[in-house]
């Protein structure tokens, strides 16, 4: 007698849980600090996360003798950056949640340049998540500005949630935290 397909799943939560341990003493200093994303044009994405994303440079490094740059951009008051070289260096390091654009001098003249965003086989990275406060009035921005969507707050199966793309093709989860729950249930 042939058996059924086990139906697939993923962990309870119990299950998930119980695969977790408390964290170890030493890590209560550690924190998400960055996210790192290579871009082609630097112009183009910085325009992107500053004008239409509304986050702001905190920090440019330059790497000559290897030929790349990355800015740092994260949610932070442009009045809070220590204007002290080696200050602000610190001070960028210790923000949460930070973006890192990593750009390979030269990529911006390469018309067959492009970076895999990981939303198309063989699949990997997915997204970066931005919150909003009012996902629908945030995607009439976007749209107003001809901001490529992915998914728009109420296409699919997933209500009060969108999805847009950066210059590059990376995709940004925009959602509302207290629309979550509603989503996630």
């Amino acid at each position: 007698m042939e058996s059924k397909p086990k139906e697939l799943s993923g962990l309870t939560n119990e299950a998930a849980y119980s695969a977790c341990t408390d964290p170890d003493p030493s890590t209560k200093d550690f924190m998400m600090q960055q996210t790192m994303l290579r871009i082609k044009d630097p112009k183009k994405s910085l325009d992107f996360y500053t004008r239409i994303l509304g986050m702001t440079l905190l920090q440019k490094f330059d790497f000559p003798a290897m030929k790349f740059s990355l800015y740092f951009l994260a949610y932070e008051d442009k009045k809070e950056i220590p204007a002290d070289c080696k200050e602000r260096a610190a001070w960028t390091f210790s923000r949460k949640a930070t973006i890192e654009l990593t750009h390979n001098w030269g990529t911006e003249n390469d018309e067959n340049q492009s970076y895999h965003s990981g939303n198309s086989d063989p699949r990997g990275f997915g997204h970066i998540g931005i919150a909003v406060p009012d996902v629908y009035a945030a995607c009439k921005r976007f749209e107003e500005l001809g901001v490529k969507f992915v998914k728009k707050p109420d296409d699919g199966k997933m209500k009060g949630l969108a999805f847009i793309q950066d210059p590059d093709g990376y995709w940004i989860e925009i959602l509302s935290p207290n629309n979550m729950v509603s989503v996630a249930s």
